[in-house]
């Protein structure tokens, strides 16, 4: 009965969380819903079911029990508004055992954004503005997540589980700052040529507990332009629920198809993605494929972020918007070169992005 149990917690939080958490923080901690890794993001971000490398501590700490190395380092570095916005990704990943049974891995998720305008002190006391008071400050958030994966034998079936205990650090500049806690569950099961995965984030709800310091000159200034001095504060994160299934096949000797579709399920109130509810739950598609020449050439491609906006030539027709990505990888011996180009061709309302990763096997040492 101990094999189901993170089963049976995973399942609980799926049925009863959105009747649980209704009035939560909407969008709390969404930098963690970026994505790492130029493979992902080249198979528009569909790797639930079929992630096997380091970034699984990511996207399914299930994934973790199929590390093809004894030691796995992976990293990843993308830029937004010409340098502005920073994301990085770096993560270690071990097997604990021989037969894979068991892997433990350790990741870091940063998104840093410099040179934000100050303004508080723009105008001076007698209501001119001088401009040389205008200063600067950057702001960063950080998800740290502990992961630890095993495979479960069930009536002669191998099932891998695998689990997150992270920590979340959120600074804007000397005003505000925040620690939050939170826990992922993911499980992988494969079946032939099929693989099948599912992970719950947060789904215990992670808590950022926020502190603000401000100066007594600071609050004047928020009081003065009617806005409300930010107080101390615990912002929730509600239950965020991804499912997908993957399907390996074989061309020919040397070229296979990987073919990958997930759904993405939110908890926190409408938004606008292909399947939306009053009551909060939505739905969100995504699908991406990988074309293997020889474990030596990838060629990746993939759709997602559904969006219904209205038509900039006749404003009363809504029309269907995606966001196409496309991607490369090579394998030169035990280093892996991933690169991944997203909105070609301008179709959604994102920017374009180049996003580089790479992904390092270590061999173990031999024993004399």
């Amino acid at each position: 009965m101990k094999s189901f149990t993170p089963i049976f917690y995973l399942a609980i939080a799926i049925l009863c969380s959105p009747l649980s958490l209704l009035g939560q923080a909407k969008y709390s901690n969404d930098f963690l819903n970026i994505g790492v890794g130029a493979r992902a993001h080249g198979m528009a971000n569909a790797q639930v079911a079929s992630v096997q490398d380091a970034t699984a501590s990511f996207w399914n700490p299930a994934g973790l029990t199929q590390l093809q190395a004894p030691f796995q380092v992976g990293a990843m570095h993308a830029e937004w508004f010409a340098g502005i916005a920073k994301y990085d990704f770096i993560g270690i990943a071990k097997p604990l055992d021989e037969e894979k049974n068991s892997a433990i891995g350790l990741s870091v998720v940063r998104l840093g954004i410099a040179g934000v305008p100050n303004t508080l002190r723009l105008y001076e006391p007698d209501g001119s503005v001088n401009y040389d008071n205008v200063t600067e400050f950057s702001s960063a958030d950080y998800g740290i997540f502990f992961s630890y994966a095993r495979a479960v034998n069930i009536k002669n079936q191998k099932l891998y589980i695998g689990g997150n205990a992270k920590i979340i650090r959120r600074v804007i500049g000397t005003f505000g700052n925040s620690w939050g806690f939170g826990r992922d569950l993911g499980i992988q099961y494969r079946y032939k040529n099929w693989r099948f995965g599912l992970v719950g984030r947060d789904i215990t709800t992670t808590f950022n507990s926020w502190s603000f310091t401000l100066t007594e000159d600071e609050k004047t200034v928020f009081v003065s332009t009617g806005n409300e001095i930010p107080e101390s504060s615990v912002e929730i994160t509600r239950p965020r629920f991804s499912f997908g299934s993957a399907y390996q096949a074989k061309l020919s000797e040397k070229i296979s198809l990987l073919t990958a579709l997930d759904f993405d399920i939110t908890t926190d109130g409408q938004r606008n993605v292909l399947i939306s509810s009053a009551n909060g739950i939505n739905l969100d598609p995504r699908l991406g494929l990988e074309l293997n020449y020889n474990n030596f050439l990838f060629l990746r491609g993939g759709v997602g972020n559904f969006q219904r906006a209205r038509d900039d030539l006749d404003p009363d027709r809504e029309i269907l918007t995606m966001q196409p990505n496309f991607g490369i990888g090579l394998r030169l011996g035990r280093l892996y070169i991933d690169y991944a180009l997203t909105d070609i061709g301008d179709v959604s309302q994102a920017l374009y992005s180049n996003i580089f990763s790479v992904v390092l096997h270590f061999k173990e040492r031999s024993r004399s």
